[in-house]
């Protein structure tokens, strides 16, 4: 199959963007690793049926991301940024998943507000629609690199505080551990990949169209109890999950 009818197939979505996925998904396959860089325009533009500035505004994009560069002379060249390993346990934990992997890690507390659960959460969180939950949305850096920007939701009476813990603490996990939580179980992940919302190109520093990895997931106390349900967003091309039993 031609790369054009490849990008015929998803309807409704720019040429530009369905090529700089094409061309992402390549580099990840190690299809250029032979040379350490994309082929030349006039050849994609070849490839996938398009006109150089077509392509041009793919690879543009792909710069923003840090994915590629242009070097006078040499073409464009892939950046080989090794993706930060994050494991999926019975005991996830951010901090402890990048581990020795970054010598600095940072959480900021972009926004908190007591709530009404929704249907959705309430569903998680096992409790009745329109009880009272902790809304907490923070972005999470490693050595400087936005790795993740998650919601998370917490059964408001029994977690008063865990806002400022988390803020002084930059941890959910010392946080909860500051609300009485000493351990918790993660219950359930589900993953799913999708296109950067404008939320995602800002705080996560992409540029639109990127791939984000979305995490839905519950964490239970010792004794099951559900505590917290929390959507994250992980940039594709910088975090890699590992699922272990």
């Amino acid at each position: 199959m031609t790369g054009q009818a490849m990008m015929q197939r998803q309807k409704g979505v720019a040429m530009w963007r369905q090529i700089a996925d094409r061309i992402r998904a390549n580099i990840a396959a190690g299809d250029y690793d032979e040379t350490g860089k994309v082929p030349p325009e006039t050849q994609l533009a070849e490839i996938f049926g398009v006109n150089r500035h077509t392509v041009r505004a793919a690879l543009s994009a792909l710069a923003q991301e840090g994915i590629v560069r242009a070097e006078q002379g040499r073409g464009t060249l892939i950046e080989r940024r090794d993706k930060f390993q994050f494991p999926i346990s019975r005991r996830t934990r951010f901090t402890q998943g990048i581990g020795d992997q970054a010598r600095d890690l940072t959480g900021r507390l972009l926004a908190a507000e007591v709530e009404p659960a929704n249907s959705e959460v309430a569903r998680w969180l096992k409790i009745e629609p329109g009880s009272l939950v902790r809304r907490l949305e923070a972005l999470r850096s490693a050595d400087g690199r936005a790795v993740s920007r998650g919601t998370s939701w917490f059964p408001a009476d029994r977690f008063e505080g865990i806002e400022e813990a988390f803020r002084r603490t930059q941890s959910i996990t010392k946080a909860l551990q500051a609300c009485g939580v000493a351990d918790y179980l993660r219950d359930v992940t589900e993953i799913s990949a999708v296109h950067a919302e404008p939320d995602d190109v800002a705080e996560l520093g992409l540029t639109p169209g990127a791939i984000v990895l979305v995490t839905r997931a519950l964490n239970t106390d010792l004794d099951g109890f559900p505590i917290q349900y929390s959507i994250t967003r992980f940039p594709a091309d910088r975090v890699q999950f590992t699922i272990r039993n």
